[in-house]
């Protein structure tokens, strides 16, 4: 397939995929049930924290998460006791339990009262044309109060090669615009020039398929190989084809 062949098919693909009916199926509808801008990240995170494996279960776990946190994430890690994160020890979602959720909510509260909030740590961090970087740093603050070591598996570093696929759709979430009623685009001081896609076994194989990623193994220097592929079909809104990979892999059986 010619090159502009293939961006016309994908745009094709986007337009299909990236609107409201997105949402019934995939655990961006979780953040979609708040308004608030502070309660749509914090649940926003913890629910890709928790993005893998089948999507019916991250759903059901994700409202769980929302439950646990009385439908205000941000009053509750703001104001939580020690008894409200006892009343969350018995959340587990595969290998991330309630000894990681616990921490989460403190490293949470960390964040939005010493460093101005999630948003404010990438863009401290971000660079021009990418946001790895800022990801590794924002892990480094993350982790940065007392924790069990086995709980930083659950925050990706891409400078250590790891495609970091729950995290760079978090990023999108946030700052992909909202036109589509998909994506929220609630960070501003973000640009969606600077996002990577999320990189998985669905948009790994297809984008294989489609000459996008010779790359084998689904690690960073597979993400840095596809996001320059992306980049060339749209450079300022190049993960906006997450929605067409995604979406062929995983419901067209491309």
């Amino acid at each position: 397939m010619k090159s502009n062949e293939l961006k016309e098919f994908l745009d094709e693909k986007v337009v299909y995929y990236n609107n409201p009916k997105f949402i019934e199926s995939d655990p961006i509808q979780i953040p979609h049930l708040f308004k608030k801008k502070e309660d749509i990240e914090i649940i926003g995170f913890l629910v890709a924290t928790i993005s893998w494996g089948n999507r019916k279960s991250i759903i059901t776990n994700g409202k769980k998460l929302a439950n646990l946190l009385d439908h205000a994430p941000h009053d509750f890690i703001l104001n939580h006791t020690t008894s409200d994160l006892s009343a969350l020890s018995h959340f587990v979602h595969r290998t991330f339990n309630g000894d990681d959720l616990a921490y989460f909510i403190k490293a949470l509260r960390h964040i939005y009262i010493e460093k101005n909030g999630l948003e404010a740590i990438f863009v401290k961090h971000a660079e021009n044309n990418t946001l790895q970087p800022a990801i590794h740093q924002f892990k480094k603050e993350f982790f940065s109060l007392p924790h069990l070591q086995r709980t930083q598996k659950h925050v990706s570093d891409p400078l250590k090669n790891s495609a970091a696929k729950r995290i760079n759709m978090f990023l999108r979430w946030m700052v992909r615009s909202n036109d589509s009623d998909v994506d929220f685009g609630i960070w501003k001081r973000l640009s969606p020039s600077q996002l990577s896609c999320p990189l998985d076994v669905h948009s790994g194989n297809v984008a294989r398929k489609l000459g996008l990623l010779k790359r084998k193994q689904n690690d960073g220097k597979a993400l840095a190989e596809l996001d320059t592929s992306l980049r060339k079909l749209d450079s300022r809104d190049p993960v906006k084809y997450d929605f067409a990979l995604f979406g062929l892999g995983v419901f067209e059986k491309f």
